[in-house]
């Protein structure tokens, strides 16, 4: 059943309004937002702008304020808001049993098309 998906652990490690990051072998780190209503999300820990790590920025809604130059990323889409350009990979994620998984083919995807992995 969970074949397609990764395992990354129990929801309780991440607290409401932060972020974790995670290692990928080859790829971009990814970080996994948990916002103050509850709702997770995964995204490439890099901004588009000058690739800031998102996971130390602050979150206010389903959005994270870079904390080096103040891009806003939409969790969602990872696109840039604002008048600003620019979009960051999103990673499907699930919620099961008080457990967070992802999307093992996004991970790969993630990996493929990262800077690092050329």
């Amino acid at each position: 059943m969970y074949g397609d998906w990764l395992d990354i652990g129990p929801i309780d490690q991440i607290e409401a309004g932060t972020a974790r990051t995670l290692p990928v072998e080859g790829a971009e780190e990814l970080a996994i937002f948990r916002t103050l209503g509850g709702e997770f999300f995964a995204i490439v820990n890099a901004c588009p702008h000058k690739r800031g790590p998102l996971s130390q920025g602050i979150v206010h809604g389903d959005v994270v304020t870079c904390p080096l130059h103040s891009w806003n990323i939409s969790l969602r889409s990872g696109r840039a808001l604002g008048g600003d350009e620019g979009c960051v990979p999103t990673i499907p994620l699930k919620l099961d049993a008080g457990r967070i998984y992802l999307l093992r083919s996004a991970v790969a995807a993630a990996a493929q098309s990262s800077p690092q992995a050329a």
